[in-house]
């Protein structure tokens, strides 16, 4: 899983599997679901993000993590 923030477009991407986007559904205005060819969310695009979340706080609790990469 990678979460990418976009300063220039105040937009933040959850990329949930590596696997490409095939369909898309927009839940709530600027929440778009990406979904692939066998209907499994892959990724989250939030648009507006600084007034939609805290990104100022990231809590990660009990995730069993083989690989933690932080860049900031």
């Amino acid at each position: 899983m990678k979460i990418n923030y976009y300063p220039d477009t105040d937009s933040l991407y959850i990329d949930l599997s590596s696997k490409p986007s095939a369909d898309s559904l927009e839940v709530s205005e600027g929440i778009v679901l990406d979904f692939d060819s066998e209907g499994n969310i892959v990724g989250i695009d939030i648009d507006n993000a600084e007034s939609k979340l805290n990104l100022h706080e990231l809590i990660l609790n009990k995730l069993p993590l083989q690989k933690q990469i932080i860049n900031a």
